[in-house]
């Protein structure tokens, strides 16, 4: 046998216990040959080596977690069966702060590989599931590099194939066309900059919105540029946005290979590179998986009730 003991540090213990210990109880509940004891900010538990183990790496990253934020039923369910890609050391690395002072950080393992990759590599590929947070932290590393004045724009871009629509029947200018398409980055640029600092830098230039067609013949230095649903891009495209990097540049593509809207599903240019630049030194691919989604604990489920007939 064997006995172990935990500190909880400052932190408010009802963040990891539950109110009226009802996190307590579901701990006890599935480590029923522990005899697991809780006073104030300290946990004690009883029992054999293997499980005691087991019980500690759990706590403990459960334990890191409460010491950010109140663990809810489904954090708790979901790593204690496994179930969660939550990153603990990411969730004290802050990326950027947003508007009105909001912290914006990394919540997962593979969202904080992202994040540290981009120090490392200029072209950084992010592929997975909806929900993990891949064009989301993809826009808050280009708005910190542009704060930090590492780069001089932000260039944003996207397939515009979704509604099998083309961009000269749509009505409006260039941007008023793409702004259905771009929303999504939008949103997360609205968290991350002020709504007349946003409008600022966009009619300046400094942030640029083009569909993935007119970025032919640009070389993009000194950018941050994020190609986003990179698996509706063609091939062709995928290959022509690439090379389009210049000096002092950082690239991101992000995408969903289960989500391809081109007619011919072979010819995505992201399945394509996921393969051809896989053992590329200098590229970094960053695979998420459905323990990163950060929505709604029911598309979890989803996902892994379609990968399952795939």
């Amino acid at each position: 046998m064997r006995e172990i003991e935990l500190d909880l540090g400052r932190q408010n213990p009802v963040n990891l216990y539950g109110v009226n210990n009802e996190n307590l109880k579901v701990i006890r509940d599935h480590f029923p040959k522990l005899k697991i004891i809780a006073r104030g900010n300290v946990m004690k538990a009883v029992g054999s080596d293997e499980v005691i183990e087991h019980f500690r790496k759990i706590m403990s990253a459960l334990i890191e977690i409460a010491d950010k934020r109140a663990i809810d039923s489904q954090i708790l369910l979901d790593m204690l069966s496994g179930d969660i890609n939550e990153d603990p050391s990411a969730n004290g690395a802050a990326i950027l702060h947003g508007v009105k002072g909001n912290l914006i950080r990394a919540h997962s393992v593979n969202q904080n590989t992202l994040v540290e990759s981009m120090e490392t590599y200029d072209l950084v590929i992010a592929a997975g599931p909806a929900g993990t947070g891949k064009t989301y932290t993809a826009v808050a590393l280009a708005v910190k590099y542009l704060k930090e004045r590492r780069v001089k724009k932000i260039i944003l871009t996207r397939p515009a194939v979704e509604a099998g629509e083309t961009l000269g029947f749509l009505p409006g200018d260039l941007k008023e066309k793409m702004d259905p398409y771009l929303q999504p980055l939008y949103d997360a640029l609205h968290d991350m900059i002020p709504h007349e600092k946003l409008n600022e830098y966009v009619q300046s230039g400094t942030i640029q919105i083009a569909p993935l067609g007119y970025m032919r013949g640009r070389t993009l230095d000194n950018a941050f540029v994020i190609l986003d649903e990179g698996q509706n891009a063609t091939q062709s495209q995928f290959k022509m946005f690439v090379t389009r990097m210049g000096k002092s540049a950082k690239f991101i593509v992000t995408g969903d290979t289960s989500q391809i809207d081109l007619p011919d599903k072979k010819s995505s240019g992201l399945v394509q590179a996921l393969v051809l630049l896989k053992d590329l030194k200098e590229v970094k691919i960053v695979k998420f998986n459905e323990k990163d989604v950060m929505r709604h604990p029911l598309v979890k489920k989803i996902i892994k009730v379609y990968d399952s007939i795939k």
